[in-house]
């Protein structure tokens, strides 16, 4: 059998179709999921866009050791592990992060495609000084990370030139040239719809026709008082536009597929990092970031629904399709992927194979979802699910650290002061309040005390230090 993975950066679950969006236009995803398994319960578990990498070719709970950071050279890898048997692997990506910087998550690849450009990527030097369309003090570092972007896409003239068609174009054209080969493993990795927010203007006007504003493209990671309600309504709309956009040549590579008939042999997976907030809990982002990149810093916020909620559709040859209420997370792909190849699973794993899941003997994989940034930060929150109920927990006590950490963006950030007042614990009922407006922590604390204990169980499990399991 043939794999093919694909991720599309910062796409929120509910801004697709086939998980009950009505106002964005989503029609190629949508019918691929009609062809394939949709996992409902599909949940962020290392946090950001780096640690969910590590996370689904390590098959680990990556949070549990180590930051943002680049890929070890003693971790087992699943482009490895497939090379190995024998396997054709080929990496598409457009998504700076895992690539620049020597962070090596080409390993294992025989062949890699690195399409250039996206947010941080120092390619192109012209223009000297790229204009903007809003107040700078409105965009995060826009004489830096925003200013490589302006640059990389200044001689852009079709929508072919974005960065999610090329890279789409490219693994298609990888498709052409290699589907009659035996065994294969293409990883597709696209960094939109994150932002700067980009797309075509038709398909912005899609979704805010007639707006003459500010245009925030690559807004503050901050509260949502520094936006008008019409820029922050725009924003949705540039974000909504770029879903529509990967959509459009996400579709076309499922067209590929499906015209070299590699849909018969071959298991296509498509999902996400994490969401994003568009105002939801006062937030826009999916972070803190204050200060500019010589002295950064990061405060984590909690990461809720619209963050850890994340898409995972699934195309098995000869499973029936439908939905699943199984609950799933990305360090769960890796030992499926080597199941349904017929290869052992290495003991380093600490993901569960899905295959029974995808065969449609159950609808039950996880009992519970564990989503959180590095654990070893000062005060990570980790988002724990199970049924209806979602805990949001903080450790017991802050520690002093003066490790920088790069999440959200590759620049290295100090925790910031608030980061060290412990907030409090919040907990929710997802089937009353589904948008998580009002915690009912003092209702629970039973139930948070043992979201707790199920969260440090699973710690131990998978052999993390004591001294992190302790600070739960």
């Amino acid at each position: 059998m043939n794999f093919i993975l694909i991720v599309s950066d910062t796409l929120r679950r509910d801004h697709l179709g086939c998980y009950g969006n009505d106002w964005i236009s989503t029609p190629h995803i949508d019918r691929f999921a009609e062809r394939s398994l949709v996992f409902d319960q599909c949940y962020a578990g290392s946090f950001p866009t780096v640690p969910n990498r590590r996370d689904i070719i390590t098959g680990r709970f990556t949070a549990s050791y180590t930051p943002w950071a680049p890929l070890s050279l003693d971790e087992t890898i699943l482009s490895e592990v497939l090379l190995d048997a024998g396997y054709l692997t080929m990496m598409v990506c457009d998504c700076p992060h895992i690539l620049e910087n020597g962070y090596h998550y080409d390993r294992g690849f025989e062949g890699f495609e690195w399409i250039r450009g996206q947010e941080s990527d120092r390619w192109r030097t012209d223009p000297e000084k790229p204009a903007h369309r809003c107040e700078s003090k409105k965009l995060r570092w826009p004489d830096s990370l925003l200013k490589y972007h302006r640059r990389n896409s200044a001689r852009w003239r079709h929508e072919s030139d974005r960065f999610v068609a090329r890279t789409m174009a490219a693994a298609s054209e990888w498709l052409e040239d290699n589907y009659k080969r035996k065994n294969f493993l293409l990883y597709v990795d696209t960094f939109d719809p994150h932002e700067p927010w980009d797309a075509p203007q038709w398909y912005v006007d899609m979704y805010d026709p007639g707006y003459d504003r500010q245009v925030v493209d690559y807004p503050l990671y901050a509260r949502t008082d520094f936006l008008t309600p019409a820029e922050l309504k725009h924003c949705r709309a540039l974000y909504a536009a770029e879903v529509s956009l990967v959509d459009r040549w996400v579709g076309r590579l499922f067209e590929r597929i499906e015209d070299l008939g590699l849909l018969e042999n071959t298991m296509v997976l498509f999902t996400t990092d994490h969401g994003f907030l568009h105002g939801e809990h006062g937030f826009i982002g999916k972070a803190l970031v204050t200060g500019e990149p010589a002295d950064a810093a990061l405060t984590y916020i909690p990461l809720y629904e619209e963050i850890s909620h994340i898409p995972c559709i699934v195309h098995l040859p000869g499973a029936k399709p439908g939905r699943t209420d199984a609950v799933v997370q990305p360090m769960d792909i890796m030992p499926t992927v080597l199941e349904q190849a017929g290869l052992p699973i290495p003991e380093t794993v600490h993901g569960r194979s899905f295959c029974p899941v995808l065969k449609r003997t159950t609808d039950h994989h996880r009992r519970v979802a564990f989503s959180a940034p590095f654990l070893g930060t000062v005060n990570p929150p980790v988002t724990v699910t199970q049924d209806r109920w979602s805990a949001i927990l903080y450790p017991r006590a802050s520690i002093a650290t003066d490790q920088l950490d790069a999440a959200v963006d590759g620049v290295s950030k100090r925790q910031s002061t608030a980061s060290a007042e412990r907030p409090a614990d919040l907990f929710f009922d997802l089937k009353a309040d589904p948008c998580q407006l009002t915690s009912v922590a003092e209702l629970h604390p039973e139930s948070i005390k043992e979201a707790r204990k199920e969260f440090a169980v699973f710690l131990r499990q998978i052999g993390t230090q004591e001294g992190i399991v302790g600070r739960w």
